[in-house]
């Protein structure tokens, strides 16, 4: 694990004292990361009466070289049983997924009956010449060692940010197969959602954002673009701002599964 200070990188289960009723949420990080990067997000709508769970994915903390014999299919069926466990609890469940867990929300929006949906950063294709390489690479060249840190322009962020240093591409090569699985899926998704990335990302393309706006077949989609972030908003320098905007957007559908209001753009 990368990084020189002390951070809580474990899952967490975020349960208010003054908890609102027949809802909750569920966090999901990013390849190679932890539910750290999600937590701000998860703290913020505890902080307005919501229980958060955040977990963590298949293949990470642990070593790199786990998470590259971890299969697209181990991530799948983790975030599905979390969230059952969580809808065996309450009504209504939203779920928040950064990159690799945006795209783990987007497949569980297209299956099951979710709430509402905010998926941050999320790499609906990865750019050239990568999907054509990676596929032989892997073989060759198991690990990419990650040069200069996550994707966050703060630099303090940066130093403390947890997660593996190198990037399995038998991993990267699992993100590229299952990219392909939810571009097919995305207009079965109904779900409310906010679609939210960084405008300074060079992890993935800013435009999937608008792509997977578009994409989706929900009456209620909302699309929002970090001026001053990279790729892990909820740790960057926008992370409060999105914070208090994914709280907002989940306190203001909790109520009805069916919004009628119209596309907004942030």
């Amino acid at each position: 694990m990368t990084g020189p200070h002390f951070v809580d990188a474990g899952p967490f289960d975020l349960r208010p004292r003054s908890e609102i009723e027949g809802v909750a949420a569920l966090c999901i990080h990013g390849l190679s990361g932890t539910p750290y990067e999600v937590r701000p997000l998860a703290e913020a709508m505890a902080a307005r009466g919501i229980r958060t769970r955040g977990i963590l994915l298949p293949g990470h903390g642990t070593t790199p070289e786990m998470l590259a014999r971890t299969r697209r299919d181990a991530w799948v069926t983790a975030v599905r049983d979390a969230y059952r466990r969580l809808k065996s609890e309450y009504d209504r469940v939203f779920v928040v997924g950064l990159s690799l867990g945006g795209l783990l929300t987007l497949d569980l929006a297209s299956r099951e009956a979710v709430a509402g949906i905010v998926v941050i950063g999320t790499p609906l294709r990865l750019a050239a010449p990568i999907p054509l390489v990676v596929p032989l690479l892997k073989y060759l060249m198991p690990m990419l060692r990650k040069r200069g840190g996550s994707d966050i322009r703060d630099a303090d962020a940066r130093a403390r940010h947890p997660g593996y240093s190198a990037m399995p591409l038998a991993s990267i090569h699992e993100l590229l197969k299952f990219q392909t699985e939810v571009h097919a899926a995305l207009g079965s998704i109904t779900a409310p959602a906010l679609i939210a990335h960084g405008a300074l990302d060079r992890t993935a393309d800013p435009a999937d954002a608008t792509r997977i706006h578009d994409a989706i077949s929900s009456a209620d989609r909302d699309l929002m673009l970090l001026a001053d972030s990279g790729h892990v908003v909820p740790v960057d320098r926008d992370g409060a701002r999105l914070a208090d905007r994914v709280a907002e957007f989940v306190l203001a559908r909790m109520h009805s599964a069916d919004q009628d209001a119209a596309v907004g753009v942030d």
